[in-house]
Parts: structure tokens; sequence; C-alpha cells
């Protein structure tokens, strides 16, 4: 039951499009032969950066994020700026502009589907040490406080649900495990 070729998609149309996906409904044939209609949205992939400074403390930013209408407190992270953008570099560039903070090397610590229910965005995730202080370029839309935190506490956070973005809880738990 687990083979791809007992489902069969057999249309795609598009029913939208926003800044950074496209929504499609997509028309499918399940193994028993009855055709079913899902939502897709199409990404062009992300990268995010777990940082992390000398003394061992992460660097996270709070920002409004409007779809939860509230704050949150995230690891740094990006849409590929185009399909095919290294994600590494991708990566690299959004701490720099998020955080104010620079990094030469972006060692990768994992990669996930965010929502694969209905979304194939995958986010590579970045573990960048031996920080050095740049300047904060957040694009004009951006309002980005930095937020320095123990790993301890963030893990705290996730677990009192003040942390709830999944790429951020990934990053850290996976980091904890590797590395704490």
């Amino acid at each position: 039951m687990g083979e791809n070729k007992k489902f069969q998609r057999v249309g795609r149309r598009m029913v939208g499009k926003g800044h950074v996906y496209e929504l499609y409904e997509d028309e499918l044939i399940l193994p028993d032969k009855r055709r079913v209609y899902y939502d897709h949205v199409e990404h062009r992939g992300a990268a995010a950066v777990l940082p992390v400074l000398e003394d061992g403390k992460i660097v996270l930013v709070r920002q409004y994020r409007n779809s939860i209408e509230r704050m949150t407190l995230e690891i740094p992270a990006g849409g590929l700026s185009h399909f095919g953008e290294p994600t590494d570099m991708a990566a690299l560039r959004e701490l720099e502009e998020e955080t104010g903070y620079r990094g030469d090397k972006a060692e990768l610590l994992l990669k996930f589907c965010s929502a694969p229910a209905f979304c194939n965005e995958k986010i590579d995730i970045y573990l960048v040490r031996h920080l050095s202080q740049a300047e904060q370029k957040l694009d004009e839309d951006e309002f980005i406080d930095v937020v320095i935190e123990t790993v301890e506490n963030v893990i705290r956070k996730i677990y009192t649900g003040e942390i709830e973005d999944s790429k951020t809880i990934a990053a850290v738990l996976a980091y904890a495990y590797k590395f704490c």
C-alpha cells in the first residue's frame, strides 16, 4: 500500500497565486479507483539557520506572523530567492539580513518538509557557528528583534508552548540531541 503507483494524479489546476507560492487543485485516482481532489501548495523552498554563539547561546528572531496574528520566536529563515538557489547560501544570507550576524560556513543540520499533507515546501536547516557581528539588513516589511537564549531556555519555551514554529523546534531539538 506504500507504493506511489497505486495513487495517480490525473489533473492539476491552478486556483490561486501568492507572493511565495501557487495554489493548485489536484485530481487523483486512489488505489480503489475513486477520484478525489486535494489542495496542493507549490513552494520554491526555504532555508533556515540555527546560529550558535561561542558561549553556546542561540540567536533567535522575534517577528510578527500574520497567519497566526501574533509575534513568534524563531530561528532565522527565508524562502529561496529563486529556484535552484543553493540553500546554504540562502541560510547565510538570511542570517545576516535578519540578525546582523555573519557566518562563513553553514553545516547542514537537517532537511524536512514543513507540511507534506498539502504543501511541497522543503526547508534545509543549517548550523552556523563562529559568528561575527555584521549589520542587520531587514526587508522593508520586516520588523525583527534579535533574541539571544540558552539552549535550555529555548527547549523550555518549546515544551511550554511559547515556541510553536516547526522549523525552530526541529532545529533546536536536533542540535540538542547531536551536540548537547
